[in-house]
């Protein structure tokens, strides 16, 4: 067992109520320990962002898992423990608890006791802004809580608030299965609204011709910050908290006089990702699906980066996406050794580095992003009928209109367009 020593002390900054965590994480044997610590300061984060205060922390090893308390009887113990001495009220495990796991925890520590999954829904409890984003956390809510109704114990008796017990799952506890399922499944009918109106939305993109593309990556990679940079707008929330960005931003950004494509900042991904919120933001997520280019946004300076590059690519798998073209972003080159983004870069063949803070290589990634998606402007000279107004209105938005010129019933066009989309002009060249 792996103990580290924390001041029993609120850092500045951080209120005296806040609720005091103790962390336990789980190595299954030393080769996992690298990775369990990790995991476990990325646990510490996930705290504060929910505004947790963290007072300690424990990593247990074992060979397999206890099947009753997850680090077994005697740590269970130690654990209490600590928790008297450092004053937490909350224990927080980096690993998913079974239904009887947490029954016996509580039991045995009379202290809240919430494992990974049950914290991340907290936070996107909190975050989510949009009524879509809130139907999302309340289905994963609902679809996690359902099978643990029985015996909440510690936990029903302290529903007076905290981490754990916001958002719209809360009122829900005490209602029985039957009407849990029913609004799961009235959820469900309200999501699949949502994918047909975004299906609506992505076919009036797709007739302007502005390709898709998607930011993804590791939560606080710099999705938001690069977004914003990239769109010349500051409405994407930007912050060192994980999972800042919840519901999907759309935004137009022009690469060029006659090219722009459509952006879209998504939630961002992360180890241990619970199944229930993949499936819960599948309606979001079907913008990766759909998008003509990926830009995966890794932050350069991480030192467990290939873990969290392979996390973002096992998500998405998940979704459908894995085959999506895509740009390796290599973000943060600002706090990044120059040796180690050089190698970074070497070693993904077409990634860029950048740092969405300075500004520095933008300019780098908007001409790749233009070459891939063969948006290099064509002079192009059209002919329309004068009735043509949805047609030539389309040539405007897509492109730079040098001359409009009208003969009769005849409207002339010369226009700057990108390479992608004179094909479909074809009958109109002149």
């Amino acid at each position: 067992m792996h103990e580290d020593r924390i001041p029993n002390r609120a850092p500045v900054g951080v209120k005296a109520n806040h609720e005091r965590a103790l962390l336990v994480g789980l190595s299954l044997g030393a080769r996992g320990r690298t990775r369990s610590d990790a995991s476990v300061e990325e646990l510490g984060l996930l705290a504060q962002g929910a505004g947790a205060l963290v007072v300690g922390r424990l990593v247990q090893e074992r060979q397999r898992p206890d099947s009753a308390t997850l680090i077994g009887r005697g740590k269970v113990e130690e654990v209490r423990r600590l928790a008297e001495e450092r004053e937490a009220n909350l224990i927080l495990f980096d690993e998913d608890l079974s239904p009887g796991q947490q029954r016996n925890l509580e039991a045995a520590l009379d202290q809240k006791t919430l494992d990974r999954t049950q914290l991340i829904l907290d936070i996107f409890a909190t975050r989510a802004r949009t009524r879509e984003g809130r139907l999302q956390v309340e289905l994963a809510q609902l679809a996690y809580l359902l099978p643990r109704l029985a015996g909440r114990g510690v936990l029903l008796s302290r529903l007076g608030g905290g981490i754990g017990t916001r958002g719209p799952g809360e009122t829900k506890l005490e209602t029985d299965r039957r009407r849990i399922r029913q609004r799961i499944q009235a959820i469900r009918r309200d999501i699949e609204k949502v994918k047909r109106e975004r299906k609506v939305r992505r076919e009036a993109r797709a007739r302007v011709a502005a390709p898709l593309v998607a930011l993804v990556g590791y939560t606080n990679a710099g999705k938001s910050t690069l977004f914003s940079a990239l769109s010349r707008t500051a409405d994407a929330p930007a912050s060192s908290l994980l999972f800042m960005t919840l519901d999907p931003l759309v935004r137009r950004a022009r690469l060029g006089p006659a090219s722009s494509v459509l952006l879209v900042d998504t939630v961002g991904f992360i180890q241990k990702l619970p199944h229930s919120l993949v499936d819960a933001f599948r309606a979001t997520l079907e913008e990766v699906v759909a998008a003509d280019l990926l830009l995966h946004v890794v932050d350069a300076s991480a030192e467990d980066l290939d873990e969290r590059e392979a996390a973002v690519e096992a998500v998405l798998g998940e979704i459908g996406a894995a085959s999506r073209p895509r740009i390796v972003v290599l973000n943060k080159s600002d706090v990044t050794p120059t040796a180690r983004g050089r190698l970074l870069q070497g070693n993904r063949a077409g990634s860029v580095l950048v740092s969405a803070h300075t500004g520095e290589g933008l300019d780098a990634l908007t001409r790749e992003i233009a070459a891939r998606l063969d948006l290099v402007a064509r002079r192009v000279h059209l002919r329309f009928s004068a009735a043509d107004a949805r047609g030539i209105g389309e040539v405007y938005s897509a492109g730079q209109v040098l001359a409009h010129e009208r003969h009769g019933d005849e409207v002339r066009l010369t226009a700057d367009l990108p390479g992608r989309i004179v094909e479909r002009y074809r009958e109109k060249l002149r």
